[in-house]
């Protein structure tokens, strides 16, 4: 993360995503170097823990811009130094590897919000291969996840379902269920990205069946990325009747996903499900709801800097155009206020 290379002309690559990823080993090897220093603990875990917690809570109500330098020193400094100490237990060590993994995971996430898709990719890339030299059931199988949906994202299908795919394969049956039910809506996502409209609804039905079971098992650091996953299983899941072309629905469950999310918290990605569930709205024509529901998502942008959701807000205009110019009194309101957010944060 400290290389001049690393960070500048980083540009998408339908490449670097193709199974197994086995042109990151050498950054897992990297990994294994010698250990010098004091002794690290399962304190040092726990603290590392706690400063990405924080990292990831300040991301998500103030948007991806705000603190990121400051993480991304932290990772090349005290994180890295941690990673390279002498560890009390095996067990201490895999898991300081697997907190190191969360926080360059987050750094991706951070350059995703901020539209730069290679840089992310090159942080995921390397939060894989940390994850993978961490041993921690799960962990790598959960970036290759986060991999296929920025995939998807992106418009770029390559690959997306067979990393989704994969990703299942590895957990079944060695993850809590709500772990589990994470993984399952991604791979629905990608099925229905895929045309595969049949296995994609059944694995939605599969995520909302293993959360209907989740029986209180604790849900492992690394998969709370997106917080509760409940939310992110409603989310995703309403990503995938969007897709499927069912726009009722997945403003319903845009809607629940929005609800789900404690209150206070999660400012960004409320914001963002609100405003595709006004987007579904708008395109099922009850556009004074979705006029409502675009009012309720920019209240929660207040204090976001955010690169996506100043996307959502140019969008919003756009579909609000034709309606604002039929003098609609509720889209020329709400276009005047976005016009007001996105000169505020030029």
């Amino acid at each position: 993360m400290d290389r001049r290379g690393f960070l500048s002309g980083a540009a998408y690559s339908v490449a670097a995503a193709v199974l197994p990823l086995e042109h990151v080993a050498d950054i897992a090897s990297r990994a294994s170097t010698a250990r010098t220093g004091g002794r690290v603990g399962r304190a040092d875990v726990a603290a590392v823990r706690d400063m990405i917690s924080m990292f990831a809570m300040m991301d998500e109500r103030h948007g991806g811009q705000h603190g990121r330098s400051a993480l991304v020193q932290y990772l090349m400094t005290d994180v890295a130094t941690l990673c390279r100490g002498r560890f009390s237990s095996e067990d201490d060590h895999q898991q300081m590897l697997s907190a190191a993994a969360v926080g360059v995971h987050q750094a991706g996430w951070r350059a995703y919000d901020g539209g730069e898709q290679g840089l992310a990719q090159r942080y995921y890339l390397q939060s894989y291969a940390l994850a993978q030299e961490s041993g921690i059931d799960g962990h790598a199988a959960f970036i290759m996840r986060t991999m296929s949906q920025q995939g998807m994202k992106l418009h770029r299908p390559e690959h997306c379902l067979s990393l989704a795919a994969s990703a299942v394969d590895r957990v079944r049956g060695r993850v809590d269920t709500q772990t589990e039910a994470l993984f399952a809506v991604t791979h629905a996502h990608a099925l229905a990205k895929a045309g595969q409209r049949q296995r994609a609804v059944r694995e939605v039905e599969r995520a909302r069946t293993a959360l209907r079971a989740a029986k209180g098992d604790e849900v492992p650091f690394w998969a709370l990325s997106w917080g509760p996953p409940t939310a992110t299983v409603h989310s995703r899941s309403a990503k995938v009747w969007e897709t499927l072309g069912d726009r009722t629905r997945a403003a319903a469950t845009y809607g629940t996903a929005a609800a789900s999310r404690p209150s206070g918290t999660y400012a960004r990605i409320i914001a963002l499900d609100l405003v595709a569930q006004a987007e579904m709205q708008a395109a099922g024509g009850s556009v004074e709801q979705a006029c409502v529901t675009w009012g309720r998502a920019m209240d929660h942008m207040e204090g976001v800097q955010s690169g996506r959701t100043r996307k959502a807000v140019g969008s919003m205009r756009r579909d609000l155009s034709r309606f604002r110019a039929r003098g609609l009194r509720c889209a020329v309101e709400l276009d005047e206020r976005a016009r007001t957010y996105l000169s505020d944060r030029r």
